[in-house]
C-alpha cells in the first residue's frame, strides 16, 4: 500500500511512520509539510501522491489550554477532519483517524464500548467528537479512540514521568481514582496497520491495549519493573483536584470490536513490560 501520514513529527505520527515503513510505501508530512487546516493545498498534495490510505496523527491535545482558543482547536481536531473527509470521498483514499476516551464522561465505571453514549465535557473532548462525525461521513474510514498514549522517541508521557522517577529514586504520586486502558505507540501503530492490511470492516475502533488499571497500580508495576520499591508511590484522588477540565475519571475502554476483527491487543501489563525493557536497554552503553 501507499501511506500518507499526517502529523508525523508526533509522538503516535513517528511510530506508525516507522512500522509502516517496514511493508509499505510511505509519505510522512510534518505540520510544516502539510498543513491539515488548509484543504486547498493539502488536496493538491494528495492528489499527486494518490494514497491508497491517509492516516492522520495530527491534533490539538491541550486539554486545559484549548478552553482558551476554541476556533483554533476546532479548526484542527474538527474543521480540518470534514475537509479530510471530503478529499477522501473525493478522491477515494481510506481515512484513518484517531481520538480519544475524553468523548465520554467516565462517570459509568464499566469500560466503554463503542456502541455507548457519549457525553464531551470540555472544548478539547467536543472538537475530537465532532471530528469524529466528520471522518465517518466519508465511506472508508477507521476512527480510532486511544488514551493514556506512552511510548515512542519523545518520551514525553505520563508513564514516562512516572518511570522516570522511580529510576531516580524519587517519590511519585499517581492517581488512585482514575481508571484507565493504556495505549502503547507500538500496538497502536500495529492494530492501525493490521485493519488497514486486512481490507477490515471500515467504522469505530476502540484501539487501546487490553485491561484497564488505575494509575496508581501502573505505578506499582512499574516499580517492580525497575526493581524499585513500592512505597516510593504515592496515591492520590484527582477528585479532590481543582482542575480546569475534569478528566473522566472511568476512562477504561473495551477492545472486543478489535478483536473480532481479528486484532488482539496485548494487554497493558505485557505492554508496560515491553516499554520498560527497550527503556532500559536503551540506556545501556
Amino acid at each position: 500500500m501507499k501511506l500518507v501520514v499526517l502529523g508525523a513529527a508526533g509522538q503516535l505520527g513517528q511510530v506508525v511512520t516507522a512500522q509502516a515503513r517496514r511493508q509499505h510505501t510511505v509519505v510522512a508530512w510534518t505540520r510544516a509539510e502539510a498543513d491539515i487546516t488548509k484543504p486547498e493545498a493539502l488536496g493538491a498534495a494528495l492528489a499527486i501522491e494518490a494514497p491508497d490510505a491517509v492516516i492522520n496523527c495530527a491534533a490539538y491535545a491541550r486539554v486545559d489550554e484549548a478552553e482558551d482558543e476554541p476556533e483554533n482547536v476546532f479548526a484542527i481536531n474538527a474543521w480540518a477532519i470534514r475537509d479530510l473527509a471530503r478529499l477522501a470521498t473525493a478522491q477515494g483514499f481510506a481515512l484513518v483517524h484517531y481520538s480519544t476516551d475524553f468523548v465520554f464522561d467516565g462517570l459509568d465505571a464499566s469500560p466503554r464500548h463503542e456502541t455507548d453514549p457519549v457525553n464531551p465535557r470540555g472544548v478539547y473532548a467536543t472538537s475530537k467528537l465532532t471530528g469524529e462525525w466528520f471522518a465517518a461521513e466519508t465511506p472508508a474510514h477507521y476512527i480510532l479512540r486511544v488514551e493514556s498514549l506512552f511510548g515512542g522517541p519523545a518520551a514525553k508521557s505520563s508513564v514516562d514521568v512516572l518511570l522516570n522517577g522511580l529510576r531516580a529514586g524519587r517519590e511519585v504520586r499517581a492517581f488512585a481514582d482514575r481508571t484507565v486502558s493504556p495505549s502503547f505507540v507500538t500496538d497502536v501503530a500495529d492494530a492501525t496497520l493490521s485493519l488497514l492490511e486486512r481490507r477490515a470492516a471500515h467504522g469505530l475502533y476502540h484501539c487501546v491495549n487490553s485491561g484497564h488499571t488505575t494509575w496508581t497500580e501502573l505505578t506499582h508495576e512499574l516499580a517492580r519493573l525497575v526493581g524499585r520499591p513500592a512505597s516510593l508511590v504515592t496515591p492520590i484522588n484527582m477528585a479532590g483536584l481543582s482542575m480546569r477540565v475534569p478528566r473522566p475519571l472511568h476512562a477504561a475502554l473495551a477492545n472486543d470490536k478489535l478483536r473480532a476483527a481479528g486484532i488482539e491487543m496485548p494487554g497493558w501489563q505485557d505492554a508496560l513490560a515491553r516499554y520498560v525493557a527497550g527503556q532500559i536497554k536503551g540506556d545501556q552503553p
